[in-house]
């Protein structure tokens, strides 16, 4: 995988004074920064209404609840008999397929039954087949099992309303749509799902030097940010609408940011304060508002998030702006683009994960860092090839371990965020 920076990276100090607010302040915490992208959201986007099919990844704008009863009928667990009674019994003619209609059971009758099919009523329990033995003659069906020679009444029937009732709660509103979730709201009886309405979202990779196609060099480099985050981006919960180079231009980047019709914009490179590092004088331009403007971790501290003046229809818009350097874009989409895009998407907050390290995590002397680690038997471990321009440690990762000032030692309880997926 090609880890070379892309625009915007370059080591000149941060302004004095620039756009959209005047003197540069501290850098932000990274905890902080993290939490305000998340409360820059604002609500959630509106809920709409998608086929099973199409709601895939969605929030849920609403509790599921169930339709009907799960079993809706009392169901055979097994094949072999439905039987009333204690045996032996007399064999009733024909059988019990799954999506039959079955007359009711006789006492002291039995009849053949496959798994799934409905349970017949007057039926006390199922005799599996490996258990029942028929006569020869006479039609009898005996219990071989060793046992009392009767199965126990509802023995091997998966009763109506075992799993849930019409009307229970099945999953909380905020819950992401998985497959596991599809399956559940289809035996539930669901034919569509309301779901809030994914971000859309538009990256825009800024930079002269960056090579859609082909190997790097003579001043080249490939975008390695474009094939990384526009998957990942779409794994979280976005609809990525669009994806284009924009050059070292300051016309053509307010341009871009100006008329992009993204609820969220997210560019890559010009955040620092270098020659064609433009961002910053683009979105005083546009009328931008600064929430984050630089947070205090590693790498990626050159990061920022901006609210846009609104669509032409009213809609908000936000900016994520990232560091140009890979793993520095890593390190900004999994603090700022990752909380926003959540929470905008309706997705409930999921718990930390929590670990130990099973060596030495080596930190920022000051600053919060997120390193590429991998799980080990008895925790996590640090990956080489983790400076800011690298993805080779990434690409190899289970996780970023979130790394306070000083490093952690072994044994220590560290936060690891997600790795980029899917």
């Amino acid at each position: 995988m090609a880890a070379a920076p892309a625009s915007g990276t370059g080591s000149a100090p941060r302004r004095s004074g620039h756009a959209c607010g005047g003197a540069a302040g501290a850098a932000m915490d990274w905890e902080r920064a993290r939490s305000t992208a998340r409360d820059g959201a604002g609500a959630p986007l509106p809920a709409v209404a998608r086929p099973l099919a199409d709601a895939l990844g969605h929030a849920l704008a609403a509790p599921l609840t169930a339709l009907a009863d799960l079993p809706s009928f009392d169901t055979s667990a097994m094949d072999g008999w439905a039987v009333a009674g204690p045996g032996p019994w007399r064999l009733r003619d024909g059988g019990i397929l799954a999506g039959d209609r079955p007359e009711p059971l006789a006492y002291g009758t039995a009849v053949p039954i496959a798994t799934g099919a409905p349970v017949p009523a007057g039926a006390s329990a199922v005799l599996r087949r490996e258990h029942g033995e028929a006569g020869e003659s006479g039609g009898l069906l005996s219990d071989r099992s060793g046992g009392t020679g009767s199965p126990a009444p509802g023995r091997d029937v998966r009763p109506r309303g075992q799993e849930c009732r019409a009307g229970d709660a099945l999953l909380p509103a905020g819950t992401t749509v998985t497959a596991g979730v599809l399956g559940l709201a289809a035996a539930a009886g669901y034919d569509r799902l309301a779901v809030h309405r994914r971000p859309r979202v538009e990256l825009l990779l800024l930079g002269d030097e960056l090579l859609e196609f082909g190997t790097p060099g003579d001043g080249r480099v490939r975008d390695a940010l474009g094939p990384l985050l526009a998957p990942w981006l779409r794994a979280v919960g976005a609809e990525v609408v669009g994806r284009r180079a924009v050059p070292d231009d300051l016309g053509l980047l307010r341009a871009a940011v100006r008329d992009s019709a993204a609820d969220v914009v997210i560019t890559t490179g010009g955040t620092a304060a270098g020659p064609v590092d433009f961002l910053h004088d683009v979105l005083d331009g546009v009328g931008a508002r600064l929430l984050v403007d630089g947070v205090a971790v590693r790498p990626g501290h050159p990061m920022l998030l901006a609210e846009l003046p609104p669509a032409a229809d009213g809609r908000a818009r936000r900016l994520v702006g990232l560091p140009g350097n890979p793993l520095a874009a890593v390190a900004g989409t999994a603090t700022l683009a990752v909380p926003l895009l959540r929470r905008l998407g309706g997705h409930a907050d999921a718990p930390p994960l929590r670990t130990v390290c099973a060596a030495p995590l080596p930190g920022h002397a000051r600053d919060t860092r997120l390193l590429p680690v991998r799980c080990a038997g008895d925790g996590v471990v640090p990956l080489p090839f983790d400076g800011p321009a690298m993805l080779r440690g990434l690409a190899c990762a289970d996780g970023l371990a979130v790394v306070p000032p000083g490093g952690t030692d072994t044994g220590a309880a560290v936060e690891v965020l997600a790795a980029p997926g899917p």
